[in-house]
């Protein structure tokens, strides 16, 4: 099948799911109105790869159709080049504010199947196999998948998952004539109640005597014991003048429960192999998907740095505190731009030509990121001062008392006026200040681990001979 449309997206979303959101079990995504607007907007996201085929699609080497670069293995630096500009095309439309849409997984997923003889060592080319053919349905149905790989804790000083949690953590009870029963919970998958289908794969190393846990499959959204307990949502109506983001871009994040749920032979990708399971994250899955999350990040402090400029221009704050702020966003953003560019530059060729860009320079910026936001959201917050809390909605600009006291009172510097003014600090409080807001920076701290815990781990990542080198010739 060629590249999916928005249309075939939505209904696909007709599918039986056992959502929970607020209190009640979902039944109807598309049109509720905590989710609809972002179910929309994802349905956007694949109408834009079609409107922009000539950037986002590229062709499936099996079918020969069209399909997101994101879902094709990369076999060349240029292939990666090709594929940047997907990524950004699709991060600009939420300005980095969707972090899961599909070509997430999608890349992921092109990267392990890319990386097939990895997974089948020690005598797991069956699950190999099963993931090389996965890859290969989800790409030509395009589905939109979502994942959960972080094992519940609920004492966190036990690093073993059977400590006070065999009820806890997803794990294998037995072996089906089909397949695998699983029992347990996962957090946490964002994107879940839009999502066709869900994996788990590994995150971390295991130790032995874990192995019932050690699991890597795919399943349907729809599959008899899954249920999804989504966060309270964060959604607004829409209205792109008073609430700009939270009306669109909510994409949910939910914390799964497998209540004894089967998984098909053929969906199976890890069981138990423990060799496998403690190797295969390591290779070249970081690498792989750090483009799409260092180019989404990048294009979010692209437009946060924009956003302070258009704050200050309207209000005309060319004070040195401003500035400085500004300067320090725009660091962020071109240490972003740069680090991208030199992984790309400096590609990886590894195994049956699957190629990464360079692994330190992105995980320098994974390194960073989970500090730069919270610090980009304090400097737009200071720059927008009292001027967010003043900024009335498009139904008092409006109303035939209040537009011209609003003219009158609350125009900004020159020829700026209240409308315009008001926009834009609606705009900015969207971005930084409303609940949505909040749970967006939550995200940038944790979502690829903390950034010092990331920190601790430089080691396994940084190539040490040169600088050791400055220093010996000295000892």
């Amino acid at each position: 099948m060629p590249a999916r449309s928005g249309k075939a997206f939505l209904e696909g979303l007709s599918a039986p799911r056992n959502i929970w959101m607020n209190g009640e079990r979902v039944s109807d995504i598309v049109d509720h109105p905590a989710l609809s607007g972002a179910a929309h907007s994802i349905a956007e996201v694949y109408d834009l790869q079609l409107k922009y085929s000539d950037v986002c699609l590229g062709t499936d080497p099996d079918t020969k159709d069209n399909i997101n670069l994101a879902h094709i293995i990369p076999r060349s630096k240029g292939a990666l080049l090709n594929r940047h500009k997907c990524l950004e095309k699709i991060a600009q439309f939420s300005v980095g504010l969707m972090g899961r849409t599909p070509d997430y997984l999608n890349l992921t997923f092109a990267g392990f199947s890319g990386d097939r003889s990895t997974w089948a060592t020690h005598g797991n080319e069956e699950g190999a196999e099963n993931l090389a053919a996965y890859q290969r349905q989800l790409s030509h149905a395009d589905w939109a998948l979502t994942h959960a790989i972080v094992s519940p804790s609920s004492d966190k000083s036990g690093l073993d998952p059977r400590h006070k949690a065999e009820h806890v953590a997803v794990h294998k009870v037995e072996d089906t004539e089909n397949g695998i029963l699983i029992r347990g919970s996962k957090a946490l998958a964002t994107l879940a109640p839009f999502a066709d289908e869900i994996s788990v794969y590994p995150r971390t190393p295991m130790p032995i005597g874990t192995e019932d846990f050690m699991l890597a499959f795919a399943v349907p959204i729809s599959t008899p014991g899954l249920k999804f307990l989504c966060r309270d949502s964060m959604s607004m109506e829409r209205n792109d003048f008073d609430h700009p983001f939270s009306g669109r871009f909510d994409e949910q994040d939910a914390f799964v429960i497998f209540d004894d749920v089967e998984v098909p032979r053929e969906r199976v990708f890890i069981d138990g192999n423990i060799d496998v399971y403690n190797s295969v994250m390591t290779k070249t899955w970081m690498p792989n998907i750090m483009q799409q999350t260092m180019i989404r990040a990048q294009v979010k402090l692209s437009f946060a740095w924009a956003l302070g400029r258009r704050m200050a221009k309207v209000i005309n704050d060319n004070s040195e505190a401003t500035q400085k702020m500004l300067g320090e966003i725009w660091c962020y953003a071109e240490f972003a731009r740069s680090a991208i560019a030199n992984s790309e530059t400096e590609a990886v060729a590894h195994r049956d030509n699957f190629w990464t860009p360079s692994a330190q320079p992105l995980y320098a910026l994974r390194c960073m990121l989970p500090f730069w936001f919270p610090k980009v959201s304090e400097y737009l917050k200071l720059i927008g001062s009292h001027y967010m809390f003043s900024a009335p909605r498009a139904a008092n600009m409006k109303d035939p008392e209040m537009k011209h006291l609003i003219d009158l009172y609350l125009g900004g510097a020159a020829d700026v006026t209240a409308e315009d003014r008001a926009q834009v600090f609606r705009l900015s409080w969207d971005f930084v200040g409303t609940e949505m807001a909040g749970r967006n920076e939550q995200y940038e701290r944790f979502y690829l681990g903390s950034g010092s815990r990331n920190l601790q781990n430089v080691l396994r990542v940084a190539k040490t001979a040169e600088s050791d080198g400055l220093v010996d010739q000295f000892l």
